[in-house]
C-alpha cells in the first residue's frame, strides 16, 4: 500500500495518461478531481448530517428500512466477525442503518463509516458507496483505489438497491479497515453484499404488489443467468403484469410506457395460447375451484359461481368434469 504522501501523485500520474477510457476505476478518479473539483491530500473527515437531516433521510427511505433488516442482520452474522461494519446507505450516500461490533466502533467511526455521514462520489471522491450509487453497480473500492488518502486503510464492497419500478433507491455497504484482509476473502465478501441487496429488492418488490403473484420473468430462449435469476414480475388476478423488477425490465426490455397498457403475462413471457383455450382453461379451473371448497357439492359450487345448478351440470359435462 502507498504513504498517503504519494497517493496523491499517484492520481495524478494516472490521470494523466490515457487509461481513464479503459479503466473505470480511473475514470472515477477523474471525476473525483475534475468534475468534483476534489483534492485527493485533504484529509478532512465526510460532512455529517444533522439528527434532523438523517431522520429525514430514513423516512425518505420509507419501509426500505425496516424490510432490511433480516438481510443485514444475516450479512452482519457472516462477516462481522472477521472485523466488518455494515452499512445501508441511501441513493444519496448517506448511511441510515448500521452493524457493527462494538470493539470495531471507534475505529469505525474515527473513519467517518457511521450513519449520516456523506459518502456520495460528490463528497469523497471514488469510495465504495458513492461510487456504486454513481455506477449503478456492485463493486469493490480496495484500499489506494479510493480517492482521498485517508481512505485508504478501507477495503469496501458494496451493492446498489433498486426500487420495485427499477429506480436506484440505496446500497448495502460491508467495510473493513483490516490489513490482512485477503483478495478470496473480499470476494466472499462481494457475493454476498450482491446476495443480501437482491433479497433486500424481491421482498420489497413482493411489498409493492401485495395482491399479485410474483413470478419469474424466464423466457424458454434466455439462459438463466444471474440477472435472470433476479427478474420478477408482478401479475394481477387477470394475468396482466402489474409490475417488473429492474432485472425483468432489462431482461425483457420493458419500460414504464409498456407496463402502463395492459400487457398478458403469457405473451410477454411467450407462452401463448389461443384466447379460446385460455377462456376454457379459466373456467375449467374456477369450477374445480368451486368444487373444492364445497367438497364435491355440486349445489353449493353452483350458488359459489352465482350459476345454476343445471348450468353447472351442463359445464361439467362439457368440459369433462365430474
Amino acid at each position: 500500500m502507498q504513504h498517503d504522501g504519494l497517493h496523491a501523485d499517484h492520481i495524478q500520474s494516472a490521470l494523466s495518461g490515457s487509461a481513464a477510457a479503459q479503466s473505470a476505476l480511473i475514470a472515477s478518479w477523474r471525476r473525483s478531481m475534475r468534475l468534483y473539483g476534489l483534492n485527493p491530500g485533504e484529509g478532512t473527515l465526510p460532512s455529517v448530517l444533522t439528527d434532523r437531516e438523517l431522520k429525514e433521510a430514513r423516512e425518505r427511505l420509507g419501509s426500505l428500512i425496516h424490510t432490511a433488516q433480516a438481510s443485514l442482520d444475516r450479512l452482519y452474522s457472516a462477516v462481522g466477525g472477521a472485523g466488518c461494519c455494515v452499512l445501508l446507505a441511501d441513493k444519496d450516500g448517506v448511511p441510515v442503518d448500521r452493524r457493527g461490533s462494538a470493539s470495531d466502533d471507534e475505529t469505525f467511526y474515527r473513519m467517518g463509516l457511521w450513519t449520516g455521514a456523506v459518502w456520495s462520489e460528490e463528497s469523497e471522491g471514488t469510495n465504495g458507496i458513492g461510487t456504486a450509487l454513481a455506477e449503478q453497480r456492485a463493486l469493490t473500492i480496495h484500499r489506494d483505489q479510493h480517492f482521498r488518502s485517508r481512505n485508504i486503510a478501507l477495503s469496501c464492497t458494496v451493492a446498489p438497491i433498486f426500487d420495485h419500478r427499477g429506480r436506484l433507491m440505496a446500497a448495502i455497504d460491508v467495510s473493513s479497515a483490516r490489513w490482512d484482509l485477503t483478495e478470496d476473502f473480499v470476494k466472499l465478501i462481494s457475493v454476498a453484499v450482491v446476495d443480501a441487496a437482491r433479497r433486500v429488492e424481491a421482498e420489497n418488490f413482493r411489498l409493492a404488489f401485495p395482491k399479485a403473484r410474483i413470478v419469474l420473468a424466464q423466457r424458454a430462449e434466455v439462459a438463466l443467468n444471474e440477472r435472470a435469476m433476479h427478474a420478477l414480475i408482478a401479475v394481477d388476478e387477470d394475468d396482466l403484469v402489474v409490475g417488473a423488477s429492474r432485472s425483468a425490465r432489462h431482461l425483457l426490455g420493458l419500460t414504464d410506457e409498456a407496463l402502463s397498457k395492459p400487457l398478458p403475462a403469457s405473451d410477454l413471457l411467450d407462452q401463448h395460447t389461443s384466447v379460446e383455450r385460455d377462456y376454457a382453461t379459466a373456467e375449467r379451473g374456477a369450477i374445480q375451484r368451486a368444487l373444492a371448497h364445497t367438497e364435491g357439492n355440486v349445489t353449493a359450487a353452483a350458488t359459489d359461481l352465482g350459476i345454476s345448478r343445471a348450468t353447472l351440470h351442463r359445464k361439467l359435462k362439457r368440459l369433462g368434469l365430474s
